[in-house]
């Protein structure tokens, strides 16, 4: 059995954020999408089918959530049965790692194939995300579950911005090779920091925590769906669990899609400088560096004012600032007036989602099925993901463009923020006390 609150494996545990977050940033948010960009025209063509082109990226990565909403939940219950959810993990990462270093032949002339690229390298990353955060009541108890979740998060964001910034050092000091060519080896060495740091976190965990040992016998798909039945029927009898799961699938379908598509926003939206016939997009660059500082500090915070207020009134009040940032984000036009909401969009992004896996983490029951538990929680973020943005591409696409689609997410934070006021307290102080997670 695993000792809980050892530092070395929880610090193991952390560094996989410092291992994948590479990939939420420079994929997902910043140099892909803007690569993306450049390299396609407005209008694509997908098999035959004529796309607006960032309507056309919408939807691959909302394809490749379904893929992820289907596949993992069964993995899940198989990695419970046969304890090796780590093997798993493993397989996920080094997935999304080939799939980024592959992006370093993405050719817009032949998107049927290139955006493979960046749809397995999704499936990758959030199908090793439900095996990593399926470790966090395994290795820590309740009352350290918020530090370590802000821990893993702001290691994140401090990895992901190192990288980023060699990048676009490389892109500005490098005059000897093309800038495209520079960022085609980013991706690559995307691939190359997420699959290597990542040993890390390999070295430190461990792969079968509760010693598990099935049945040498075959038919793990069939058990694995009868653990995942098994944990479904479980979750039934827990209420707050389950309204919890219906607010998070809510207000984080909003919370994700800006993350995916705030860049792609932001270039089209903001009316940056021209320079040489071109708009300068280095301001961009700067507050999406910003954000990631921001969300160092903002996961912190909101660890700590959970301490005073409470896990879930400190979602409630980030899902709040969501709803104003939607707003704002309605009307601006300026440079100067993007700074200031990239700024509140880090001090949220931070705090909601290392306090969303630490409330979820909370609240599970005692048991020895956490992957399964866990792909329920996320599965609801990949439905989500699924909706959202392509709610977002549709209404970009066919109702007046992005300013109309931020207003659809804004309405989404709303509903929500509303959910959870149907989240009961929790009595019971046995195991997480009630001051750390009450209403």
């Amino acid at each position: 059995m695993l000792v809980k609150n050892d530092p070395k494996v929880i610090n193991g545990w952390a560094f996989y954020d410092w291992a994948n977050s590479v990939y939420n940033l420079v994929i997902t948010s910043v140099v892909f999408p803007m690569f993306y960009a450049a390299q396609t025209t407005d209008r694509v063509l997908f098999f035959g089918r004529d796309f607006n082109n960032m309507e056309l990226y919408s939807y691959v990565f909302s394809a490749s959530f379904v893929i992820v909403s289907l596949l993992v939940p069964l993995l899940s219950g198989i990695a419970d049965y046969l304890g090796n959810k780590k093997r798993f993990m493993q397989f996920f990462c080094y997935m999304g790692a080939a799939a980024c270093i592959s992006l370093f032949w993405f050719d817009a002339n032949h998107l049927e194939v290139s955006l493979l690229s960046p749809f397995f390298a999704s499936i990758g990353f959030w199908g090793s995300l439900v095996f990593y955060n399926s470790y966090l009541p395994e290795i820590a108890t309740p009352d350290r579950h918020d530090k370590i979740s802000a821990r893993g998060f702001s290691l994140g964001y401090i990895g992901s911005i190192l990288l980023l910034i060699s990048i676009i050092i490389a892109l500005k000091t490098i005059t000897s090779i093309e800038s495209e060519l520079i960022t085609r080896l980013g991706f690559v060495a995307v691939g190359l920091w997420w699959a290597g740091f990542a040993q890390i976190t390999y070295v430190r965990l461990p792969n079968n925590v509760y010693d598990k040992k099935p049945d040498k016998e075959a038919g793990y798909i069939y058990k694995g769906f009868r653990e995942l039945r098994k944990v479904w029927g479980e979750l039934q009898d827990q209420k707050r669990l389950k309204r919890f799961l219906a607010a998070y699938f809510t207000y984080n379908m909003g919370v994700q899609t800006i993350m995916l598509l705030a860049v792609v926003f932001a270039e089209r939206e903001i009316n940056w400088p021209i320079v040489d016939g071109k708009p300068d997009t280095t301001g961009l660059i700067v507050s999406i560096i910003l954000i990631q500082l921001v969300a160092v500090v903002g996961a912190f915070v909101m660890s700590r004012l959970s301490r005073k207020l409470g896990n879930i009134n400190v979602i409630r009040i980030s899902v709040i600032i969501w709803m104003v940032i939607c707003l704002i984000a309605y009307y601006i036009t300026e440079p100067s007036q993007f700074y200031t909401l990239a700024a509140m969009v880090g001090f949220v992004m931070g705090g909601i989602q290392s306090m969303s896996r630490s409330t979820y983490s909370k609240m599970l029951p005692d048991t020895t099925d956490h992957a399964s538990y866990f792909s329920f929680y996320d599965v609801l973020e990949k439905v989500g993901l699924i909706i959202g943005p392509f709610l977002y591409g549709y209404v970009t696409g066919n109702f007046g463009g992005m300013r109309n689609a931020v207003i659809i997410l804004g309405s989404i934070f709303i509903a929500g923020f509303v959910l959870l006021f149907f989240v009961p307290k929790l009595n019971d102080r046995k195991q997480t006390g009630d001051h750390l997670i009450a209403n």
